[in-house]
């Protein structure tokens, strides 16, 4: 199908540098395939974010704190 659109000067001259010699279209469809995508899981996310509570996690106050114990309790640490 095609679409008769109107773009900026300088906006056609950068997709022609961009898309080289007779790129434009097929540049043009891939951006707007990937706006689409970037779009859909924007969506998507926004539309599960909140579904987890945030039950906070296992490391409390000073997670640096509680790195250091996970540390020191592994079999595997040399020094």
């Amino acid at each position: 199908m095609r679409l008769h659109i109107e773009l900026q000067d300088d906006l056609v001259t950068a997709i022609d540098d961009a898309a080289g010699p007779r790129g434009r279209s097929r540049f043009i469809r891939e951006a707007l395939q990937q706006a689409l995508e970037l779009r859909r899981q924007r969506d998507l996310l926004r539309s599960v974010r909140g579904s987890i509570d945030d039950a906070g996690g296992d490391w409390g106050a000073d997670p640096a704190e509680w790195v250091r114990e996970q540390r020191r309790a592994d079999d595997r640490r040399v020094g």
